[in-house]
């Protein structure tokens, strides 16, 4: 079975230009304070609104590698391929991936679906993220209300019920014995039945919100963490009771429908890599890369749009951004194996290679090095933006400028900063992705562009840009990681409990399965996931007096 990060090599069907990640300097990446130092240090780097463009040359509109049906014939060189790749073949309501697929031979994850996650693979996984969210909780002073537990992209639903079924102690002892028996958890195999036997941690607990447009997997989760309860339609979005102790399932499409002013423990698996991505190349100042003679319109989604000022030749390398288009060989000559999309690049600039590749320095430093491609996700920066001004405080977005980023404060808080973020995801540790577009069906690498709505896409996480959104996002936020998944499971006590599981069962077959579950789930090299994918975490900023557990911090009792 393949699991979406299995290989950082360029996919068959990819871009088609050479190049590894670009290098742009190592920080600590080993999730150490002076990891958050630098990240720190970047906190007024600049940012900038997701933006549509479309091709001069080709009359083809692409935004974030997605595309829509075009509103009049696709061989006319001025129709439009209106709307994003990614985001219309993984949720549109018509022919989305996510969105309309069945059960059963139209499953997404696992043995029978397209690919496996971490979750599957063992309930380990989860039930260690429950036991780092309620550490994180205890070392903020064990809040006793107002606590959000938010999800997005649950899937299925299982990471979620993992982390609900921990069992805890109510740890009502004093402090040494608290200690004592937190320590004992992984290793007397406690952990059965998640939060509900510690219920300290669930009555603070408000609701229980799921960030999901697929309609599809929604009902699934609900099957699986509210059972026979039923579902009602609410102003947000859906709602039902979790079926381990009486709080509201609350299902929303869009994380802003969400209240800002509680205390969110947020949970982001496999989530930022199924975003949408832009994609840049530097090329040389040549004729053939030249805007005509005092340009003064450009092309957009509604059609040209004037400028304020006139484009002029350049002297400089420019970005020049990969684009969806049909692909003549699959629509034209009918060959057979083609898929019937590629990317090319424009030939003229759009208004996303002048405004997105600006954002932050390290974008603007390879732009002089003609060859240099990029990936960068304006959607994640949003997303990770997000998660920090609900956990800092902030009471609005930072407004940013790209050239002039250093005068630029982030969003001040308003609150007390609580909560706290735990993303888990592949990609690069302190690279910028190039090249890592990718197509998976039926656990096999497939072209990203081929049978759109049938194929998962997704591309590499860049944790760096996250860590940036995040620190420009809202003061009173720090950021911890990336961290290997390995090492992060292992630092929880993924080993001891496994050990503990393999003790109680007498089954060959299930404790084979148990073994090789845990062991792919840490292992760095082969098919294993424990170096590919990372977890970073977004906590409130508290002056160096501690870490997280997992990233070098302790047990907070």
């Amino acid at each position: 079975m393949l699991n979406r990060g299995a290989d950082s090599a360029v996919q068959d069907g990819s871009y088609g230009f050479g190049g590894q990640n670009q290098a742009t300097g190592r920080d600590d990446a080993s999730g150490n304070r002076n990891n958050r130092r630098n990240f720190r240090g970047n906190r007024n780097a600049g940012n900038s609104r997701n933006q549509d463009q479309q091709s001069n040359d080709q009359g083809l509109y692409s935004d974030q590698m997605m595309v829509d049906a075009p509103p009049r014939n696709p061989r006319n060189n001025r129709g439009r391929w209106q709307r994003y790749l990614i985001i219309v073949v993984l949720t549109s309501p018509e022919g989305g991936y996510y969105t309309t697929r069945p059960a059963g031979d139209g499953e997404v994850f696992g043995k029978k679906g397209d690919f496996v996650t971490s979750p599957e693979i063992s309930q380990v996984f989860g039930e260690l993220v429950g036991i780092w969210t309620i550490a994180e909780w205890m070392a903020q002073g064990r809040k006793s209300s107002g606590v959000q537990l938010m999800e997005v992209g649950p899937g299925k639903g299982t990471l979620m019920d993992d982390m609900l079924r921990v069992s805890l102690p109510h740890l009502l002892f004093s402090p040494a014995r608290r200690r004592e028996v937190f320590d004992t958890i992984l290793t007397t195999g406690v952990i059965s039945q998640t939060f509900r036997n510690f219920k300290s941690f669930t009555s603070s607990i408000e609701a229980i919100y799921l960030v999901e447009a697929s309609p599809t997997l929604r009902e699934v989760q609900k099957q699986r963490l509210c059972g026979d309860a039923t579902m009602e339609e609410t102003e947000i979005g859906h709602t039902s009771t979790c079926k381990y102790f009486n709080v509201p399932v609350i299902w929303v499409e869009d994380i802003r429908l969400l209240p800002h002013d509680k205390s969110p423990f947020i949970i982001a698996h496999e989530f930022f890599d199924a975003l949408p991505i832009h994609a840049f190349e530097s090329v040389p100042p040549s004729p053939e890369n030249q805007p005509p003679q005092s340009q003064d319109t450009i092309m957009t989604p509604t059609g040209p749009t004037k400028l304020h000022k006139p484009l002029k030749p350049a002297n400089t390398p420019q970005w020049r951004e990969l684009m969806v288009t049909l692909n003549p060989k699959a629509i034209d000559e009918n060959l057979p194996n083609e898929p019937e999309f590629k990317l090319t690049h424009a030939k003229a600039s759009t208004p996303s290679s002048l405004v997105i590749p600006e954002i932050s320095p390290r974008y603007r430093a390879l732009k002089s090095q003609p060859g240099s491609t990029i990936e960068i996700s304006p959607e994640s920066r949003i997303y990770a933006s997000d998660f920090a001004r609900r956990i800092g405080g902030a009471s609005q977005p930072p407004r940013t400028k790209a050239r002039n980023a250093s005068t630029q404060p982030a969003a001040p808080a308003k609150r007390v900063p609580s909560g706290a973020a735990l993303i888990m995801d592949y990609g690069t540790m302190d690279t910028i992705p190039v090249n890592s577009l990718r197509g998976i069906q039926h656990h096999r690498k497939v072209p990203p562009l081929s049978a759109p709505g049938q194929v998962d896409v997704s591309a590499d996480v860049d944790f760096t840009a996250l860590a940036e959104a995040a620190l420009e996002g809202s003061e009173g936020v720090e950021v911890h990681g990336p961290v290997e998944q390995g090492d992060f499971l292992r630092t929880m006590g993924i080993a001891e409990r496994m050990q503990q599981l393999l003790k109680h069962e007498k089954d060959e077959e299930k404790r084979k399965t148990l073994e090789s579950g845990w062991q792919r789930l840490v292992e760095k090299g082969g098919g294993g996931m424990g170096k590919i994918y990372k977890f970073m975490a977004i906590v409130p900023e508290n002056e160096g007096k501690r870490r997280p557990v997992g990233f070098g911090g302790g047990i907070e009792l």
